[in-house]
């Protein structure tokens, strides 16, 4: 008789160490890593409390203002009234006065543009990372930022005392309020413009105003001054604000007849600067589109 071939199991039932284990499919792959565990939910509760917070804040502030709830709906009425008291006849006898003024409180706000511009360029440019040294740029920014937290009614008022109620004191205003805002787009501005003709002029020996004139104006320049025009676009607006504490302009002769409660004429007076004021937006928002973009292709006419 022919023996029996032995059994690839060992006698305790075992299979061979290279065959594939119990309980393991033999296409599994050996170096399998459990599924990553979910990130914990994000908390809701700092979120909760802010809003919680901002809305007491504006409960707050509601209930110490004393509104007369019950006459808001008589609101709608009263200002269809006074706009009819305004605008259904207006006082056309006071026009040339009226144009007189508006251009008195235009000169105000472009003399306070050019006094804004003129100071703070340089100003601005020497606060600039990399242009001025710390011990120049850091005094410069906080004098700005103290500026621009003063409003231009309080520094018109603080003018008062010393210049007397005339333009110049309202152009003045406009100068001083004007350096906050337009020192910081400039610095802003100039710390955005590339860097690599400012280390070309240093490497040729040039000094920090070398650098400014030769490397950051040009590249500035555009910027700047659609800002400056943007300046004089917003002393348009606040000559006639200064003009109601006694500055001059049309302010002053708005809040006289307001004062008299003639409303006719107070009626075209706002026509008036309403028209002066988009006018003047219209011309210097082109002209600023023509710095940034340049002058528009013309179509050129090729036909024999």
């Amino acid at each position: 008789m022919s023996a029996v071939p032995a059994s690839p199991t060992s006698s305790a039932g075992r299979p061979p160490s290279g065959g594939p284990s119990r309980g393991r499919p033999s296409g599994a792959p050996t170096g399998a890593r459990p599924a990553p565990a979910l990130p914990p939910r994000p908390s809701r509760i700092g979120p909760t409390l802010a809003a919680l917070a901002a809305g007491a804040v504006v409960l707050l502030a509601v209930a110490d203002l004393d509104i007369a709830w019950g006459s808001l709906g008589e609101i709608p009425g009263r200002v269809a009234t006074y706009l009819g008291l305004l605008f259904a006849e207006p006082n056309w006898e006071k026009l040339p006065r009226a144009l007189f003024e508006t251009w008195r409180s235009v000169s105000m706000a472009w003399l306070g543009a050019l006094g804004c511009v003129a100071l703070s360029i340089p100003l601005g440019i020497l606060a600039a990372h990399g242009v001025g040294p710390a011990w120049v740029r850091y005094p410069l920014r906080g004098l700005f930022a103290v500026i621009r937290a003063v409003p231009e009614v309080v520094i018109a008022l603080i003018l008062l005392t010393v210049t007397g109620l005339t333009p110049f004191t309202g152009a003045l205003a406009l100068a001083i309020a004007g350096i906050g805002t337009q020192g910081k787009w400039v610095y802003e501005t100039v710390e955005s413009v590339q860097e690599g003709a400012s280390e070309a002029v240093r490497a040729a020996g040039g000094s920090t105003a070398e650098v400014a004139r030769w490397a950051l104006w040009p590249a500035a320049a555009p910027s700047l001054l659609s800002f400056a025009l943007y300046r004089f676009e917003i002393n348009i607006r606040t000559s006639a604000v200064l003009g109601l504490i006694g500055a001059g302009g049309i302010g002053t002769m708005l809040s006289n007849y307001t004062n008299y409660r003639e409303w006719d004429t107070v009626g075209m007076l706002l026509i008036v600067v309403v028209a002066i004021t988009m006018l003047i937006d219209l011309v210097s928002g082109d002209l600023r589109r023509r710095i940034m973009e340049g002058a528009r292709p013309r179509a050129v006419d090729r036909t024999p």
